[in-house]
């Protein structure tokens, strides 16, 4: 006994109507050829996942009816089984609306609203309370929305009413620890109901988040039957079991390196296609993030997309000129260096009646970095190509980064990536068999922001290693100052940094977006107050 089903895995554009409904017609159109007997969408499909304030609009919310008529049409018999935002007496729900010969059939409104990290959804939609169990071709199907099945109650409700198979809708967002937590939430789901799982997950990307697809089906024993690769659209034919599958599969295996790769790459990839950029320019300095960052561009979006800008002063290295020159031809992207010299002596000129007296100091070199900026934002406004930001997670985190310098940009794809994952991203790039994209000299020196002579980094900042630890566990697990310092950290140095970070929240508010991989990223899983007196030592959690 078993059900053919389409799981289709697409990758749609928030508030793109057109796109969006030929997206689901071809994948309505595949599963017909195939002869399957259903087919499931992701969570909110129609709209794109988040649409956020979008849902407050009348017409948005006119379209997705208009939208549901035009997709009812072809239909025909196959059970399609879609995620959209509907309005039921003037209160909007989030829902798996069912349509078959032309006619929508039932309407399940998710039961369970996550409202922490990422997800708001209390802002928009009220909650539903019932269960939803449609008959496919003589089978009972429950049907459940993303949250619905992190939760006991909305699956046991549904099997006590007679469900023999669970089918979810899913905006599921990718950090990189998500694929083992969600397929160990599915076994336990599948064995605890004695049901088949079905699992539809969106793919792409939108702003700072980025949905990595892996849709998957379970078996009643909790077996996989069905995975479908990571970061890529598809429409995926498969058959449910309403009994113990005779053979399981082995979860595809993948590194933690690999994934977040991956995300990043797609990250870039559908935030400059989905807002129409041309291409991306990047300042390149011969160090890593840099480097790292145009490796991601490249593979996201082809050489000829990509050009890299190498703006050199009395500081810069002839090493850094030349590892930055290196990777440039590599990878075939447009390259040409533009010296700063005679910008910052221009503005050093302007304010020397006002700087009369006073000593050089993080100002002149703060100069610098926005003389860069200035270059590399008129360049972008006059060839209409995005410019990438590099910086990463660790910076933000502490305000190593120049407002109006190598801030600048409309997208940042390392904002998210702590230093020490930065550095195991290029050897994760490098060993892909294409040579070394990533000049091993930029790996292997000391990090500099190259802006005082001999500067490194460790100069202004612990080791990156003893950084992101502290950082990873104040940010990310809460913990106070006092409790990181009984891991072995020195107490003094935890106290800094947890001050740097609260102190420097003016500075990421004007960041810009970027992927989000961890399941604590600088944008809307964190909402800290700019003007705050808070500090450390009032609390031992925070």
């Amino acid at each position: 006994m078993s059900l053919k089903l389409s799981i289709a895995q697409v990758n749609p554009t928030v508030g793109s109507f057109k796109h969006n409904i030929q997206l689901i017609i071809d994948a309505i159109e595949q599963a017909k050829a195939n002869k399957d007997d259903a087919i499931l969408f992701p969570e909110l499909v129609l709209t794109g996942y988040p649409p956020e304030d979008l849902l407050f609009r009348p017409a948005f919310l006119e379209q997705v009816e208009n939208a549901l008529e035009d997709i009812a049409k072809v239909t025909n018999s196959i059970t399609t089984i879609i995620g959209v935002p509907l309005l039921k007496n003037k209160q909007l729900y989030n829902c798996a609306c069912v349509i078959k010969n032309g006619k929508r059939q039932e309407i399940y409104a998710k039961q369970h609203l996550p409202n922490y990290r990422v997800f708001d959804e209390k802002r928009y939609f009220k909650r539903g309370k019932e269960s939803c169990v449609i008959d496919i071709n003589g089978h009972k199907v429950g049907l459940l929305i993303c949250e619905d099945i992190w939760r006991e109650g909305p699956a046991k409700k549904a099997v006590k009413e007679g469900a023999e198979a669970l089918f979810v809708l899913n905006a599921s967002p990718f950090r990189a620890d998500k694929s083992e937590e969600r397929l160990a939430l599915l076994k336990k789901r599948s064995l605890d109901s004695n049901c088949s799982v079905a699992y539809a997950n969106l793919v792409g990307a939108q702003d700072e988040l980025v949905f990595d697809g892996e849709s998957l089906a379970l078996d009643k024993a909790g077996q996989l039957i069905f995975q479908a690769p990571s970061f890529e659209a598809g429409v995926y034919s498969l058959e449910i079991p309403f009994e113990k599958a005779n053979k399981a599969l082995e979860p595809r295996q993948s590194t933690k390196q690999q994934r977040i790769y991956n995300a990043l790459v797609l990250g870039v990839k559908d935030y400059v296609h989905k807002n129409g950029f041309p291409g991306v320019m990047l300042g390149l300095s011969g160090g890593i993030d840099s480097a790292l960052t145009m490796a991601i561009a490249v593979d996201a979006l082809g050489a000829e997309n990509v050009e890299a800008i190498m703006m050199p002063f009395r500081y810069t290295a002839d090493i850094s000129k030349q590892d930055a020159s290196k990777q440039a031809r590599t990878q075939g992207v447009k390259y040409r260096e533009i010296p700063i010299e005679p910008i910052f002596n221009s503005f050093v000129d302007a304010l020397s009646d006002e700087f009369e007296g006073l000593e050089n100091d993080v100002t002149e070199e703060n100069i610098q970095a926005r003389s860069r900026g200035v270059l590399l934002m008129a360049m972008s406004n006059k060839l209409g190509k995005m410019l990438l930001a590099t910086g990463n997670k660790s910076e933000m985190a502490v305000g190593y980064a120049t407002l109006y310098g190598d801030m600048a940009g409309g997208y940042a794809p390392l904002k998210d990536v702590f230093k020490t994952m930065v550095y195991d991203l290029s050897r994760y790039r490098n060993s892909l068999g294409d040579g070394e994209i990533i000049p091993d000299r930029v790996i292997t020196r000391p990090p500099s922001a190259e802006l005082a002579p001999d500067q490194i980094d460790e100069d202004s900042l612990p080791p990156y290693d003893i950084l992101d630890a502290v950082l990873s566990l104040f940010i990310e697990e809460f913990q106070s100052v006092d409790q990181i310092a009984s891991l072995g950290y020195e107490h003094e140095t935890v106290e800094r940094v947890a001050n740097l970070v609260l102190l420097n929240e003016y500075k990421r508010r004007q960041s810009a977006p970027g992927v989000r991989i961890t399941k604590r990223a600088f944008g809307k899983d964190r909402r800290y107050p700019i003007t705050s007196h808070y500090r450390w030592h009032l609390s031992q959690k925070q």
